[in-house]
C-alpha cells in the first residue's frame, strides 16, 4: 500500500488566512444556570444565520473530555480556565468567534483569559441572576445537595464566585428572555465591531 505524504496544515501557520472572518473569543460567565450554554447557543445560531463561523466551546462538555481529570479545587479550577483559553486563542486564531460558556469563578482566570486572547479579542459577558433564581432553574438539584453537604466546591454554596469587576457587558437573565438576551449579545458584538469585520467581504 502507498502512502503519501501530506501536505503541512496552513493552521499550523499564523501567516496564511484562513477566513475572511475576525476570530475573537467571548467569554459567558456567571452561576451554574443563570442561563450561559443556553444563551450563547441562541448567539450561535443567529450567526450562523449571518454565516460567521463560531463554535460553543461549553464547561460541561469540556469537562466530560479535555479537562476530565479535573475537580473543582481553587487550583483544578484554575488550570480548567487555562485549558479553555488555550483552546480558544487556536481557535480564534483560525477566524472562529468563540462562544466560551463557562463559570469562571474567580477573577484571576478571568484576568489571565483577558491578557492571553487580547490579541484577537476578548469580551466578557457576566450573566448576573440570584443565586435563588439559579436553585429554582436546577434540575439536578445540585444546589440542594451543596447545602446539604453532599456536594463538594459548588460556586455559590461552598465555594465563591467573584463578581466581575471589568466586564464588557452584562445580562440580567433572571429579567431578560432568552430571545431579549441574544439581542443584546448581537447588538453588542455589532457595536464593538466583531460582526461587522467578521462579515466584511463574505458576500
Amino acid at each position: 500500500m502507498n502512502f503519501s505524504v501530506p501536505r503541512p496544515d496552513p493552521c499550523c501557520d499564523a501567516s496564511i488566512p484562513m477566513t475572511p472572518f475576525r476570530g475573537a473569543v467571548l467569554l459567558f460567565t456567571g452561576l451554574s444556570k443563570s442561563g450561559k450554554t443556553s444563551l450563547a447557543s441562541g448567539v450561535r445560531s443567529r450567526l450562523m444565520e449571518l454565516s460567521v463561523p463560531c463554535y460553543v466551546l461549553d464547561g460541561d462538555i469540556m469537562r466530560r473530555g479535555l479537562n476530565s481529570d479535573l475537580g473543582y479545587s481553587r487550583e483544578d479550577r484554575k488550570e480548567n480556565i487555562r485549558r479553555v483559553a488555550e483552546v480558544a486563542k487556536m481557535m480564534a486564531d483560525a477566524g472562529v468567534l468563540v462562544l466560551a460558556a463557562f463559570i469562571a469563578p474567580y477573577r484571576e482566570g478571568r484576568q489571565f483569559m483577558r491578557q492571553l486572547l487580547a490579541e484577537w479579542g476578548y469580551l466578557e459577558c457576566y450573566l448576573k441572576c440570584p443565586l435563588e433564581v439559579c436553585e429554582k432553574r436546577d434540575p439536578r438539584g445540585l444546589y440542594e445537595k451543596a447545602r446539604r453537604g453532599l456536594v463538594e466546591n459548588m460556586t455559590g454554596i461552598s465555594a465563591p464566585y467573584e463578581e466581575p469587576e471589568e466586564c464588557d457587558l452584562i445580562i440580567p437573565t433572571d429579567s431578560l428572555s432568552l430571545g431579549e438576551s441574544v439581542d443584546l449579545v448581537m447588538d453588542f458584538l455589532i457595536q464593538k465591531g466583531i460582526i461587522k469585520a467578521a462579515s466584511h467581504g463574505a458576500d
